[in-house]
C-alpha cells in the first residue's frame, strides 16, 4: 500500500559519494564517519575531569527524522547528520560515544536532569529553551509544509486556515511556529485558526498526510525533503519554506561541558569532514562557519 510504502522508504537509502580520496557511506552510510578523525588536543583539554574519567558521552537523540537522525534497515545502527555529528564530537573530545533513541519531547526534561550530557537533534533555538540549556549553532535548516503530491487544494502556507496540519510532539512547529503561523494568517483576519495535530514523530504525520486524514505537516526542511525525493508522487513540499533558523546542540543550562563541546564543533567545522558529513545526507549549502552560542530567532 502507498501509505505504508511512504513509512518504509522514508528510512531508504542515499547514494555512495567520495571525499577525501574514500569512499563515504555507500547505500545509507553506516559507517563510522569518525574513523580516523584525531582528537582535538585543545578541546579534550576543555572536559571536565569527571566525565574525563568516566570516559562517555551520553547523546539523546529521537531516531525518527531522516535524513537527521533515523535506524538503517538493521533497526539498531543510529544514522543520518546528527549522528554523525555525535561521533565527530565525541572523537573530538576523545570520548566513547553512547546514543540514547529518546521520544523528543522527553529530551529537555532529561538534558535539565542531567540523565543525558547533550543533544544533537536539530533543535531550533527558541528564547524559552535558552532559559533551560546552553546552546551552539551547528547547522542551518528552516521549516516547510508537505501537503499530499500535486496540491490539491492548492494550499499555500497563508492559506491553511481551518485546515489540519500534523506537528511532531515537543517540535519547535508545535511549541512556536505553527501558533505564530496561525495568529497572523488566520486569527488576525478573522479566519479559523489551524488545527494543529500532535503527533510523536514526522513519520506518523507523513503517514497520515498520505492517507488524507490530516490536509499537511509542518516540521523540518530537511525532513521533508528528504520524504518527498524517497517516495516521489506521495507528497509536495511547498515553496518558500515558512522560515529558517540556525540549529544547535544543546546541554543544560550552565553545563560544565558546554566549552569542550564548542571547541569540538568548531574544530569539526574548521575541518574538510564537516563538508562530507554535509555532503552525504544531502545538506549542502547548510553549514555555517562559527559554532557560536546561540541567540533565538526573531519570528
Amino acid at each position: 500500500m502507498a501509505v505504508v510504502a511512504a513509512v518504509l522508504m522514508l528510512s531508504g537509502c542515499g547514494g555512495g559519494s567520495k571525499a577525501q580520496g574514500r569512499e563515504v557511506g555507500a547505500g545509507e552510510h553506516t559507517d563510522d564517519i569518525s574513523s580516523g578523525v584525531e582528537v582535538d588536543a585543545g578541546a579534550a583539554a576543555l572536559v571536565p575531569a569527571d566525565v574525563k574519567e568516566e570516559g562517555v558521552l551520553l547523546v539523546a537523540m529521537d531516531l525518527t527524522s531522516p535524513p537527521s537522525e533515523f535506524l538503517a534497515s538493521d533497526n539498531k545502527t543510529p544514522i543520518g547528520f546528527n549522528p554523525d555529528m555525535a561521533r565527530l564530537i565525541a572523537k573530538k573530545l576523545g570520548l566513547e560515544l553512547k546514543m540514547e533513541n529518546v521520544k523528543f519531547d522527553t529530551i529537555i526534561p532529561g538534558l535539565e536532569g542531567g540523565r543525558y550530557d547533550l543533544t544533537v537533534s536539530s533543535m531550533a533555538v527558541t528564547e524559552d529553551r535558552m532559559k533551560v540549556l546552553d546552546m551552539i549553532d551547528y547547522v542551518s535548516n528552516g521549516s516547510s509544509i508537505a501537503v499530499g503530491d500535486g496540491n490539491p487544494d492548492g494550499l499555500t502556507p497563508d492559506t491553511l486556515c481551518g485546515r489540519s496540519i500534523g506537528v511532531q510532539s515537543g517540535s519547535v512547529q508545535e511549541i512556536e511556529r505553527l501558533p505564530l503561523l496561525s495568529a497572523e494568517t488566520c486569527d488576525a483576519k478573522g479566519k479559523p485558526a489551524i488545527k494543529g495535530v500532535s503527533l510523536p514523530s514526522v513519520q506518523d504525520a507523513l503517514t497520515q498526510v498520505a492517507s488524507g486524514r490530516i490536509d499537511g505537516v509542518f516540521y523540518d526542511t530537511t525532513s521533508l525533503s528528504w520524504a518527498d525525493k524517497q517516495q516521489p508522487g506521495t507528497f509536495e513540499v511547498l515553496t518558500p519554506q515558512v522560515n529558517s533558523n540556525d540549529n544547535a546542540v544543546a546541554l543544560g543550562k550552565g553545563s560544565a561541558l558546554t566549552p569542550a563541546v564548542q571547541a569540538a564543533l568548531q574544530s569539526i567545522i574548521d575541518s574538510p569532514i564537516y563538508a562530507d558529513a554535509l555532503e552525504r545526507w544531502g545538506f549542502d549549502g547548510l553549514g555555517i562557519d562559527e559554532a557560536t552560542m546561540s541567540v533565538a530567532e526573531e519570528e
